[in-house]
């Protein structure tokens, strides 16, 4: 009981805006707390307003320094904004490296901005395994814009189109030659390109490169993909991707895909969690895993074959009593 009204408080005052209480049911959902669904299912009520954002591309592309500047931007217009920054794991603790965070010191002093480094922990994709559920405690906690920056693990970071609203690619002079390469991964997912570290030679091709890419492709009716050079470090370029990022973000909601985006997570996210569940189940139970063992062996010494093993493994399926009694 006492557990429970501890849980009550902390979402009571992360509703009430105490940046304490949201970083601590991060840190639970992120550990995957047995109590993570109880929190997840009472802020859901509060969840679905915000914009998110995602900023992905090859590691070096300056991802870190571009969310800082939109940040800001986004603060000059009054927004309140969320940061989620996906790092690489320590493959010592399973901790995040928090160069982000590092990276990102003057905008986490704004009280308006919350910033949370996660780790990868072994997950593919660029995000983190729980990385959709940070960005929800942040939707509840009130932030207009939830940035979230991808690891940089190359053009497998994909997952992020479908857990974001508008996707940012962000490039480097250096990414000419890759391009073409790149044309079946980041070049599909992008409604915004940023070309960063304009201030160095070749920028100036690599948009023309870039924009030639796009116009061997059909041209979405509704949106067209813009491609803005920018340089962090000398600061120009950023106003404009933000003023595109907004421009999309209309289009986005008045078209009707911003609703249609949330359906489709809130499908995934069904089928994820029947799945889970459905393997706990499984795998949970000792006459499962002794068949799976028995049927391995069989594979292993050429008596039978992994698809009609399979086959024969659903038909004999063991569930738990408790759940045969409720069927």
């Amino acid at each position: 009981m006492q557990k429970k009204e501890a849980i009550d408080n902390l979402i009571n005052r992360l509703f009430s805006g105490d940046r304490l209480a949201a970083a601590r049911i991060m840190t639970l959902i992120e550990n995957q707390s047995r109590h993570g669904a109880s929190i997840l299912s009472k802020l859901h009520p509060k969840t679905g307003r915000s914009y998110r954002l995602g900023i992905t591309g090859p590691p070096g592309a300056g991802k870190s320094s571009l969310v800082e500047k939109l940040a800001l931007e986004a603060r000059k217009s009054n927004f309140s904004v969320g940061i989620i920054a996906v790092d690489p794991s320590s493959p010592f603790s399973g901790g995040a490296f928090l160069g982000d965070r590092i990276r990102m010191q003057n905008v986490t002093q704004d009280s308006g901005v919350f910033m949370r480094s996660m780790a990868t922990r072994g997950s593919l994709g660029g995000l983190a395994r729980t990385t959709q559920e940070v960005a929800d405690v942040l939707d509840a906690f009130g932030k207009d814009l939830i940035f979230i920056e991808t690891v940089g693990v190359g053009q497998s970071e994909l997952d992020v189109v479908n857990a974001v609203d508008t996707t940012v690619v962000v490039l480097v002079p250096e990414s000419g030659g890759g391009i073409q390469a790149m044309k079946a991964g980041l070049m599909e997912i992008a409604n915004i390109f940023a070309v960063n570290k304009s201030d160095r030679p070749g920028s100036m091709e690599l948009a023309s490169e870039v924009e030639e890419v796009l116009n061997l492709n059909p041209e979405n009716k509704n949106w067209r993909v813009p491609v803005t050079r920018c340089s962090c470090l000398e600061g120009w370029g950023y106003e404009e991707i933000f003023k595109e990022i907004l421009a999309h973000r209309e289009q986005v909601i008045s078209s009707g895909i911003f609703k249609e985006k949330r359906l489709l997570q809130a499908e995934e996210k069904i089928k994820e969690l029947v799945k889970a569940s459905f393997e706990e189940e499984i795998w949970g139970n000792l006459e499962n895993r002794k068949t799976l063992k028995k049927m391995a062996g069989q594979i292993s010494e050429g008596k039978l074959d992994p698809f009609t093993a399979a086959g024969k493994f659903i038909s004999k399926i063991k569930f738990s009593a408790e759940k045969k009694g409720s069927e």
